[in-house]
């Protein structure tokens, strides 16, 4: 179940800068949520929600870069985002390399902080809110009949109702009752709604 806020996931095995980050971040509006290590970060986290991770990078146990190169292997697309204070040029470019989002250096600046949060956070509504759009119209898709998919491709492909019959060898008459039906199926309104649908096909194809 998709949680209804975003959350700012931050692990940190300082506690007083894990009060600290939780503290700023929900006077900013954002919702937090904290943890000692990578590991109790894991043991809970749910693939379904929503947010960014803030992680440090030297930790006991799992550090900041085995968690980020964790959840990548996992599939998780959560936004990275590494604050730490002993970050070098190469810790650096392996935690950019490997998909952070960010590399932020203790002390921080609040608003730089915050301003980097909400990206991430607003990155992964857009990333989410994607994956949904596509969901949705495959789902749609796979109620389409294997002509009705023939009729969708072809107008996608901008040829007129005369020229796909003669293509599908029917009448134009029936290109018009398949497209109805494509459409009513497909929750499209307008042809360019049509033409943008054949194309997500074509691409997943």
């Amino acid at each position: 179940m998709l949680m209804s806020d975003p959350t700012v996931y931050v692990v940190d095995d300082d506690a007083s800068i894990r009060d600290a980050l939780s503290l700023l971040i929900s006077l900013k509006g954002l919702r937090a949520a904290v943890y000692a290590t990578a590991e109790d970060f894991l043991g809970v986290y749910d693939v379904n929600s929503r947010g960014c991770l803030l992680t440090d990078l030297k930790m006991p146990g799992m550090s900041g870069l085995d968690l980020q190169a964790t959840l990548r292997d996992k599939g998780v697309n959560l936004p990275v985002v590494v604050l730490s204070a002993h970050g070098d040029v190469s810790t650096r470019r392996s935690a950019l390399k490997n998909g952070a989002l960010n590399f932020l250096e203790k002390p921080v600046d609040d608003d730089v902080l915050i301003d980097v949060l909400r990206n991430a956070v607003r990155i992964d509504e857009e990333r989410h809110r994607t994956v949904s759009d596509r969901e949705r119209t495959a789902a749609r898709l796979n109620r389409l009949t294997a002509r009705e998919r023939e009729v969708l491709d072809l107008l996608s492909q901008g040829l007129q109702h005369r020229e796909i019959a003669e293509r599908l060898a029917i009448s134009p008459r029936t290109v018009e009752v398949y497209k109805a039906r494509m459409m009513e199926k497909l929750q499209c309104r307008t042809l360019a709604e049509v033409v943008r649908v054949g194309a997500e096909l074509s691409a997943a194809s």
